[in-house]
């Protein structure tokens, strides 16, 4: 899986440049770049717009808002004075998804359509659903037909591979599914050329679905910390991680670049797809345009057209750390200053502690840096009230080592727990878990967050940055589990985790119990779920058992991890069993009442 550095965001527009203009001046050249692949792009980035907001709608419906927006488009390019092409692009597009006939009812969103503006937008926002278990499944084809269709019309191809993978992705930010799509397409063109088709596809495609996984996951986390807790804990993420990425890049201008990254995730977390686009251009044109004082890891990626110069720049690696940065910067612990300098521009004082350390310290994870940051501004809160501050903040560095190690300790015991378990051993472990601390998530989503934890340490605990790789992706898993709703509920445990604070939920979570304010639903028949086990193989008996065992657990809470642990093997055992035998049913009839009672 590749490395996710830092995400950019743009999400959907379509207008003409009279439509289009940034709420602040932007280079000429990049404007008109941007809004070129815009127009080069309005059918996929209508389809989605679309496909993120109405999950439920067909292909065919949604066809017929893209030739709608299509029209749109020209006639407002041939005539840009029309009254009607001053109208903000995207209450324009939740005006026209609201104006097809019967789809507001039809699929649920009319309390959205009697909104208007930002009230609307936000409404389309929180409509999205991030567990899609309500949609089919994704549809797959035979390699040879996929092939056939992929030659005899590649536009329509990629199109309907485009809605079904948006549709399951609601947050995912529109270029990086455009990239998918590229990306996809590059695997057809390969594969459709190779005599083994079906091992080609399965081969390459693995790596564009880790991808999108990764990214999806990285975005949900950061617009769930911004709309739970607001824009200083945004700003706290962007500084730890471009400070990190470009640790040359001097505090001033990353102050400038930040502005607008902030304005970018103000607009696209909130569903502002204008202010989303053109601050992301913004963004990136900053820093391509800035090279020599910011990183020179990157002259290749500046080279590339939209949206390869986005993804590349994500990807790209860490620039080297200065060779004359100290690995502390004694300003913040050895000055007798500190409090006065504090208290002169408290937001200021705290981002540049969070700046000066990220950057020398680029072995730390995200969630870390954020934790240190918030020891930091505490021990100053205790420290500036005493008669002597200094005495008090000069060991500061010991703080910090405490807020390190113990999270460190966290960590190894989670890879320790890989070794020990093994990989499904592991992942049975964080079914359980997960299961008995939120058992109102679906089944589904519980396999795919406990699946996503088990990753996260089977990729990591063997680098030499074990550390900050899993604190990273584990962190993600939460991000997931809180998800992005301010208003989302789950238990009042789970709930007090995700909202209380964002730096530390990590170690929130590996305290929680089981959630005593469940009420599982009995089940007499339970045990002959595994029936269908007997005609399943590898991957998909391998679900079946995953899903088996997150039901058990929703329906035995009360059980302890090696209570539920033991059920399971007697249950995987007494139906390999059941399936050797002429009536397998009958044995289930039989054998399963003596295990689960």
């Amino acid at each position: 899986m590749e490395q996710l550095k830092f995400p950019c965001f743009i999400f959907f527009l379509f207008m003409t440049e009279s439509l289009s203009l940034p709420r602040e001046p932007q280079n000429v050249d990049d404007f008109s770049i941007t809004q070129k692949f815009i127009d080069e792009n309005t059918g996929s980035l209508t389809i989605i717009a679309f496909a993120q907001y109405v999950q439920e709608a067909t292909f065919d419906e949604m066809e017929i808002l893209v030739q709608d927006v299509i029209q749109y488009r020209d006639k407002c390019l041939a005539h840009k004075t029309l009254p009607e092409c001053a109208e903000i692009a995207i209450n324009l597009l939740q005006g026209k998804i609201c104006a097809i006939e019967g789809l507001p009812q039809k699929y649920n969103f009319s309390h959205c359509c009697s909104k208007v503006d930002f009230e609307r937008r936000l409404c389309f926002f929180f409509n999205k659903k991030a567990d899609v278990g309500f949609l089919p499944p994704f549809p797959t084809l035979d390699p040879e037909e996929k092939c056939q269709a992929y030659k005899n019309n590649r536009e329509s191809f990629l199109n309907h591979y485009m809605h079904e993978v948006a549709r399951r992705n609601p947050f995912v930010f529109g270029p990086t599914l455009l990239t998918v799509a590229a990306r996809f397409e590059e695997v057809a063109k390969t594969c459709c050329e190779e005599q083994q088709k079906a091992n080609c596809f399965k081969a390459k495609a693995a790596p564009v679905t880790q991808y999108l996984k990764a990214l999806s996951s990285y975005q949900k986390t950061v617009c769930g910390a911004l709309l739970k807790f607001g824009p200083k804990v945004l700003n706290s993420i962007n500084i730890a991680v471009f400070s990190q990425k470009f640790p040359k890049i001097e505090f001033k201008e990353l102050t400038s670049l930040l502005e607008d990254v902030s304005s970018m995730y103000d607009g696209c977390c909130e569903g502002d797809v204008l202010q989303c686009i053109r601050y992301q251009s913004k963004v990136m044109s900053h820093i391509c345009s800035k090279q020599e004082s910011i990183s020179s890891k990157i002259k290749e990626c500046c080279e590339k057209k939209i949206p390869e110069r986005e993804a590349c720049i994500i990807n790209s690696s860490k620039d080297d750390r200065p060779q004359d940065l100290s690995l502390r910067e004694a300003k913040f612990t050895d000055s007798g200053n500190v409090c006065q300098e504090r208290d002169t521009d408290p937001d200021n004082f705290f981002a540049e502690f969070l700046y000066e350390h990220s950057r020398r310290h680029t072995d730390l994870s995200i969630p870390e840096l954020l934790r240190i940051a918030r020891v930091y501004e505490d021990l100053l809160a205790d420290c500036c009230s005493k008669e002597n501050p200094p005495d008090c903040y000069n060991h500061a560095e010991d703080k910090f080592n405490e807020t390190t190690e113990k999270s460190l300790r966290m960590v190894q015991q989670e890879c320790e727990q890989l070794q020990n378990s093994g990989k499904d051993g592991l992942k049975y472990h964080y079914l359980i878990k997960l299961t008995k601390i939120a058992p109102q998530l679906s089944t589904e989503e519980l396999i795919s967050l406990g699946k996503e934890m088990v990753t996260a340490l089977t990729t990591c605990c063997t680098l030499s940055e074990e550390f900050a790789c899993v604190d990273n992706l584990a962190d993600l898993v939460l991000g997931e589990l809180c998800g992005i709703n301010e208003n989302r509920t789950i238990n009042p445990a789970v709930d007090h985790c995700c909202k209380a604070n964002f730096a530390f939920r990590r170690l929130c979570f590996k305290d929680l119990k089981a959630d005593e304010t469940y009420v599982p639903v009995t089940s007499q028949d339970f045990f002959m779920s595994c029936v269908d086990w007997c005609q399943a193989q590898n991957e998909d008996l391998q679900r079946k058992k995953d899903r088996f065992l997150v039901n058990l657990v929703k329906l035995k809470p009360g059980l302890t991890y090696e209570e539920l642990q033991s059920l399971f093997t007697n249950f995987s055992n007494m139906a390999e069993k059941c399936c050797k035998v002429p009536e397998p049913e009958v044995c289930f009839l039989e054998e399963g009442p003596k295990i689960g009672n």
